[in-house]
């Protein structure tokens, strides 16, 4: 949902310029970040009973559509 709209600040799915510098940091760091949180975004996108492969996939999928 956050993505869809671009809510507290995070990068919209497809916007290649958004996630330009967050790809430049590589993929380690956006696993952590979504596992963790970061800011506003909160641990697993809120969904605490994700499987860390899960928020992975989400992050290849949205990756995914920037490239």
């Amino acid at each position: 949902v956050c993505h869809a709209a671009g809510v507290a600040g995070a990068p919209k799915a497809g916007d290649k310029a958004a996630w330009a510098p967050r790809i430049k940091t590589g993929m380690d760091a956006l696993y952590a970040s979504s596992i963790k949180g970061k800011g506003a975004m909160p641990p697993k996108g809120g969904n605490l009973a994700l499987a860390d492969a899960d928020v992975k996939a989400a992050v290849d999928y949205l990756v995914g559509l920037v490239k």
